[in-house]
């Protein structure tokens, strides 16, 4: 496979690097006509279950990182493109003026701040201006790498500051769909006046047996991946890219 050969990308010529994006574009995304619909555009960029990643090679991180992650799953410029494009989405679909973003805490924090400013950067530059307003909750749903599946909210449980309000819950990643659920719930107890999710990764999987986020990043097997703020017991949000943890990364940083 041609993405497996390009170790050192700074040797490789323009025209090899056109057929390795090309290539990478191919693997990346389903290429079924249907994705390109109106509703399923919103579902996100479908990755597929034998989607390999990048070689580290190809990209910058902390060296001290070398041995803990297999591959680089999503880079860091692809991640900002999909943002800008989501928050293109909330910039349509808020009729209201002003909103409330609630950014769901720590793993949501990058994707949080940069689709605000891309809303304030469009509003800039377009004859609607959309006012947000960022409050957080944390949340603690992972062990390891396993899911509790039990909301567990750290501080202060008092959303009324929700109350009558279009809300914008930002959440880095939807995997079984439990937690989100019984944050949304939590959520409609201060009676909003609306309520969209925006989650950067959902995972795919068969369990999850409705759609909990009106606008999605990337759609992702069932993968534990880590970077862009997303955690492994706290390492490795000072990644810039989405990446997949390798099983020696795992054992070193288990609790």
């Amino acid at each position: 496979m041609f993405l497996s050969s390009c170790l050192n990308y700074s040797n490789v010529s323009s025209k090899d690097k056109k057929a390795f994006f090309a290539t990478a574009a191919a693997d990346f995304t389903m290429s079924s006509p249907q994705q390109m619909d109106e509703m399923r555009v919103k579902r996100g960029i479908v990755i597929k279950d034998d989607w390999p990643g990048y070689n580290l090679d190809l990209f910058t991180y902390p060296e001290h990182y070398h041995d803990d992650i297999e591959n680089v799953y999503i880079p860091h410029g692809v991640i900002m493109d999909r943002i800008e494009r989501l928050a293109r989405y909330v910039m349509e679909d808020f009729e209201d003026s002003k909103i409330m973003v609630l950014c769901v805490l720590k793993g949501g924090y990058k994707f949080c701040a940069d689709l605000v400013e891309f809303i304030k950067v469009l509003g800039r530059s377009s004859n609607r201006y959309l006012e947000t307003r960022v409050e957080f909750i944390r949340l603690k749903s992972y062990l390891n790498d396993q899911s509790t599946e039990d909301l567990h909210i750290i501080g202060s449980s008092d959303l009324s500051f929700l109350s009558g309000k279009s809300v914008l819950v930002v959440e880095a990643i939807v995997d079984t769909g439990k937690t989100m659920k019984a944050l949304l719930k939590h959520v409609e107890t201060f009676e909003p006046k609306m309520v969209k999710v925006a989650g950067l990764l959902v995972k795919r999987l068969s369990t999850m047996t409705e759609s909990l986020t009106d606008y999605v990043g990337f759609e992702i097997p069932n993968r534990f991946v880590v970077g862009y703020a997303l955690d492994y017991n706290e390492y490795f949000r000072d990644l810039n890219h989405i990446c997949v943890i390798s099983k020696s990364g795992k054992m070193k940083y288990k609790i």
